[in-house]
């Protein structure tokens, strides 16, 4: 069975290890375990039930996370995305008044959208006419912008009225935690030392406990919240989604998640070694396995699934099979009943391992042209428009629709793919549906 297992996931092609799989996705859940905690606050602002979200999202989490591992063999998380559950909340729930029920039809009905996306193999045309240097791009931007959630999170980089950003106040404890957890981190992954984000993390949580700036877990086992006030309602309100401004919220809800999880999978893939000739082998089954996690959040009661940029730490450490994923869906389900033990990992404990993966992912700049300015300007729009914008659909969006425009200018017009164009066209009407109002 164990021989069996190792020869589906590809264990000696890939050069991986029960204990290297199994370290990947524990690195992997505790990267992203905050959205466990995270989601429910963002969408019980919109008035729906905390505890039925707490396990809608653990739940959508473990079967996206065990579908990818299992049907697309990739090492590439997924759970409720960060920014499209603001959307949802903030956006049409509160600031559209459309009721939390119809909000979660219009998420389902996206999800069946993106699933046809996939079944008739648009995303490969889509994903095989992004140049390679503008993937590389994509992947360095994925890069900064995690980096840059990490020292937001880590308290290391601070909002400011005058600056936007600046440095955070040493004076505050939090950010000697953060610290802590970097320098850790950065010495063992510079002494090659195995598993070297992970073990920076649990001596941070560790030191963090010891100084009390991390609260002792109140508890170890807790029952999991019933999902009833939640679950069915995408199904029995979806005759609700009957106006002009509905439609664009379904299309919103589309768009953005598409070009999230594309985005990410490319760089993710780029960063792991998967992309081959430009093209990423089973793109159709990684976003099919998106699709059909998403289609079965909005039924549970959650907002739309994307795959997550925390599964480069995963990478980082290792992780190549989909066993990785797996295991880490495993630790979503215990999580629902071992959510005391969570509260450990504070956002200065995973703020080290996020700025370490950036830097790791930044890497891919070195091989952009950036002595071709039709190839340098896109590229760069793309790698500074992530993290500034807070969105790497955004930032896919400025480099896109940039990219036909300098071709052109430098007589390459030819060279750029039709589906390029289309694309063009499509991120501009996209930002201004998002932006233009």
């Amino acid at each position: 069975m164990v021989e069996r297992l190792e020869k589906y996931f590809m264990f000696k092609e890939l050069g991986t290890n029960w204990r290297t799989e199994l370290l990947a996705g524990v690195t992997t859940f505790i990267s992203m375990s905050y959205i466990l905690f995270l989601n429910p606050g963002v969408l019980g602002d919109a008035g729906m039930d905390k505890g039925a979200v707490f396990t809608a999202t653990a739940l959508a989490s473990a079967i996206a996370c065990i579908m990818m591992g299992i049907y697309a063999k990739y090492p590439i998380a997924s759970a409720p995305s960060l920014g499209i559950n603001a959307f949802f909340a903030y956006t049409v729930c509160i600031g559209m008044k459309v009721p939390w029920q119809t909000a979660l039809s219009g998420v389902l009905i996206a999800s069946v959208l993106f699933l046809l996306i996939s079944i008739f193999g648009l995303q490969k045309l889509i994903i095989r006419a992004i140049p390679s240097d503008l993937k590389l791009a994509i992947s360095a931007g994925i890069g900064l912008f995690i980096a840059f959630i990490g020292m937001n999170q880590g308290k290391l980089i601070v909002a400011n009225d005058s600056t936007l950003v600046s440095l955070g106040s040493l004076a505050t404890p939090e950010v000697w935690l953060t610290i802590f957890g970097l320098i850790v981190s950065a010495i063992l992954m510079i002494r090659n030392v195995p598993g070297a984000i992970f073990i920076g993390m649990v001596l941070t949580s560790c030191l963090g406990m010891v100084t009390k700036l991390i609260p002792l877990p109140t508890g170890f086992i807790s029952p999991a919240p019933s999902m009833a006030p939640t679950f069915g309602a995408a199904i029995t309100n979806i005759t609700h989604i009957n106006s002009l401004q509905l439609w664009v919220v379904v299309l919103t809800f589309l768009l953005v998640t598409f070009f999230d999880t594309a985005g990410t999978l490319v760089g993710l893939a780029q960063q792991a070694g998967f992309m081959k000739d430009g093209e990423m082998p089973r793109a159709g089954k990684a976003l099919t396995t998106d699709g059909t996690a998403m289609l079965a959040g909005s039924i549970f009661g959650t907002s739309p699934i994307g795959a997550y940029v925390e599964s480069s730490a995963g990478i980082a450490v290792g992780g190549r099979s989909g066993m990785t994923v797996v295991f880490t869906g495993i630790f979503f389900i215990l999580g629902m009943f071992f959510s005391p033990l969570l509260t450990v990992v504070t956002s200065q404990v995973t703020a080290p391992a996020l700025i370490i993966v950036g830097v790791l992912m930044a890497g891919h700049l070195a091989s952009i042209s950036w002595n071709k300015l039709e190839i340098a300007i896109p590229a760069f729009l793309i790698i500074i428009g992530m993290p500034l914008s807070y969105s790497i659909a955004d930032g896919l969006a400025l480099g896109m629709i940039t990219y036909p425009i300098t071709m052109l200018a430098a007589k390459r017009g030819k060279e750029v793919s039709p589906v390029m164009y289309i694309l063009a066209l499509v991120f501009a009407g996209f930002l201004w549906l998002i932006k233009g109002h």
